[in-house]
């Protein structure tokens, strides 16, 4: 008797845009702390990125053919599954579908797909060992795939704040070794 199995694709295509985000909110767990370990933003980060692009384009993400059609074992899945939904359950307390609804639906959609894109290649820069440089895109990538996904327009706003925050602490990051730099040389 053979164990039932899911394609790549076929679990893609069952999880939905909804699924996805909530992929991409999860993918943001690690960075929830200071200091990261090297490497893995950018490989989450690449992975968010093509979800986002996905998102923007009102589609499910390419994957090469030997991705989308490898099976995945149902009895392996489940466990994953299930601790995803105890996840969800926990987070669900928090989120108010319909506030801020301008901010969720039709063309939004797209452009908070493009913010998360954004988002993604700041999580993606090498500076893993400069604490906050992961947190704080990880952060703003968690509030607007879960805004989106829930349809909540204030944690989609929270996750535009964070991603401002981010581009300004980075500045400063950018500003300070400029500084450094020309004060050392100059």
């Amino acid at each position: 008797m053979d164990k039932p199995s899911f394609s790549v694709r076929e679990l893609m295509a069952m999880m939905g845009d909804k699924g996805l985000l909530m992929l991409c909110a999860l993918m943001t767990l690690p960075f929830l702390f200071p200091v990261s370990i090297p490497g893995v933003s950018t490989v989450f980060g690449c992975a968010i990125l093509l979800i986002a692009l996905s998102i923007s384009l009102g589609r499910l993400p390419w994957l090469p053919g030997f991705i989308a059609d490898r099976q995945l074992d149902a009895a392996k899945l489940k466990p994953v599954l299930l601790r995803g939904i105890q996840f969800l359950r926990r987070l669900d307390r928090f989120l108010r579908p319909q506030r801020l609804r301008a901010l969720t639906g039709g063309v939004m959609n797209r452009l908070n797909g493009l913010a998360i894109m954004a988002s993604a290649v700041l999580l993606m820069l090498p500076l893993g060992l400069v604490p906050f440089s992961n947190t704080l895109p990880g952060v703003a990538i968690l509030l607007l795939a879960m805004g989106i996904s829930q349809r909540d327009g204030l944690l989609v706003l929270g996750g535009y704040l964070m991603m401002l925050l981010t581009v300004v602490y980075f500045a400063f990051l950018a500003w300070s070794a400029w500084a450094a730099g020309t004060h050392f040389f100059g």
